[in-house]
């Protein structure tokens, strides 16, 4: 290429579109291309090999009139992100308030409770396992001997345990990352506010509810919204907590009842199982894209202050 088209090509201003192309390429190619794919087989009866047959919105129709487990499965991940959501939130504020001013021993603390956002969830799954096992489980073993139980616990053959024990899992993994954001958005508060506020003979509760909390707000609504999307995408923790449930005879998969089943558990299941169904599977992945959109703008909106701007 020589200097005229070189210069040419500058003073069109292509040159920036030439570095990107490498990464929208890859982008496109793996990113945008399989959703479109995706959504274009939601309209189509396939299993991943053979013809397709096309059946319209039926798979989506089928969700909602056919599919009494779609709505179990989105029922117990609302429930299980409408508790894990607010108590890891307000713990995580309450932490990073507590270690906001410890001085020494400050950055052991932090690491200490940031240690489980970094584990990963086969070792997590493990964990509350065996934690909870019927008959060699920790938490049994100390009930028993505090005599709040005169026997062992199927802790995970009951549908509100089970539940429980998932929020716990959620809260326990993800309360380190919620802190760790809360105490980087606590040092941006200027110090000459809390001097004042201590001059004005302000407590140590008000200035948390009426300086802390409120110039958090924009931080708090950032986790509410991330938590939401997540929440709504849970899929590891129950199922490596029941990954091994149906083998037990009972035939079902997600606990006692389904209680632990969630959207992108069944998805899996019914996507990439033996019975692949590609097409209802991905249905279920935009429906529930189409939800996760929804909840998020529903809670963007109720995040904002009451001048609309979150300020």
């Amino acid at each position: 290429m020589n200097k005229k088209k070189k210069s040419a090509l500058y003073k069109a201003g292509k040159w920036p579109y030439l570095f990107c192309l490498p990464f929208l390429s890859a982008y496109f190619l793996f990113s945008m291309f399989p959703m479109l794919y995706s959504l274009k087989i939601s309209f189509y009866d396939w299993n991943g090999f053979g013809a397709k047959t096309f059946v319209g919105i039926k798979n989506y129709l089928d969700l909602f009139t056919k599919d009494p487990l779609f709505l179990k499965s989105l029922g117990n991940t609302i429930i299980l992100m409408a508790f894990s959501t607010p108590i890891t939130v307000l713990l995580g504020l309450g932490v990073a308030y507590l270690l906001f001013d410890i001085g020494r021993g400050k950055r052991i603390y932090q690491t200490v409770n940031f240690f489980p956002y970094i584990t990963t969830p086969v070792a997590i799954g493990f964990i509350f396992s065996y934690l909870f096992d019927w008959q060699s489980g920790y938490v049994n073993k100390l009930l028993i001997w505090l005599g709040a139980l005169n026997e062992p616990f199927f802790w995970l053959g009951s549908e509100i345990a089970s539940k429980v024990i998932i929020v716990i899992m959620i809260v326990w993994r993800y309360l380190g990352y919620y802190m760790t954001i809360y105490l980087a958005a606590m040092t941006s508060i200027s110090s000459e506010v809390y001097e004042a506020a201590a001059v004005d003979g302000a407590s140590n509760f008000k200035i948390f509810t009426k300086i802390t909390v409120p110039m958090l707000r924009n931080t708090t609504r950032f986790l509410i919204i991330t938590s939401l999307i997540g929440g709504l995408q849970m899929f590891e923790e129950p199922k490596l907590l029941f990954s091994g449930w149906a083998s037990l005879g009972n035939g079902q998969t997600g606990g006692p009842g389904h209680t632990a089943l969630t959207t992108v558990w069944k998805f899996f299941n019914d996507a990439f199982s033996q019975d692949s169904r590609l097409g209802y599977g991905s249905a279920m992945a935009y429906t529930l894209f189409v939800i996760i959109m929804l909840f998020s703008v529903v809670g963007f909106r109720l995040s904002r202050g009451k001048d609309g701007k979150g300020e």
